[in-house]
């Protein structure tokens, strides 16, 4: 049985992988009908799903909200491009990022740009205000590139598990 670890001591083997693949799809699959697919009882996915999440490999299950839906229509992709590469001038920045609800998405990344971000606002006027409160207010940011987003063709979170 082929197994992959998800962590220093955790591993995963095929069933797992198998209820991994259910839920990333829809995590409201009944425990029975997953039990049904990967062939356990719903008792044992039970225990399997409470043994992934404690040892983090599942680590929120949530609802997906169509952001066009609930008035949030413009989705923006941001470099930054950080001043100063100290240690401390990055975590300031991962922590202001981290805690800014726009923020959907914000990794740290390779190349030109130090961090890309993916961000949604109503309006471009509360983009405008949000660049004021976290590129132009900050002494630490160098510059910011911004791509607007013409249209959503995929969007997921799901992690191929092949």
């Amino acid at each position: 049985m082929s197994e992959r670890s998800a962590g220093s001591s955790f591993k995963l083997d095929r069933l797992d992988l198998g209820i991994l693949k259910v839920l990333q799809r829809d995590n409201k699959t009944p425990q029975r009908t997953i039990a049904e697919i990967v062939n356990l009882s719903a008792p044992a996915v039970q225990r399997r799903i409470k043994r992934m999440e404690e040892a983090g490999v599942i680590h929120a299950n949530v609802a997906l909200i169509d952001p066009a839906k609930v008035d949030h229509s413009i989705t923006l992709f941001v470099e930054v491009e950080m001043e100063s590469e100290r240690a401390e001038v990055y975590d300031a920045a991962k922590r202001s990022f981290a805690a800014t609800p726009e923020v959907q998405q914000c990794y740290y990344v390779t190349g030109e740009a130090d961090f890309i971000l993916v961000i949604v606002v109503r309006a471009m006027s509360d983009y405008e205000a949000l660049t004021r409160k976290l590129f132009f207010g900050n002494n630490n940011v160098k510059r910011f590139r911004t791509f607007v987003s013409m249209e959503r063709v995929k969007v997921g979170m799901t992690v191929p598990l092949e």
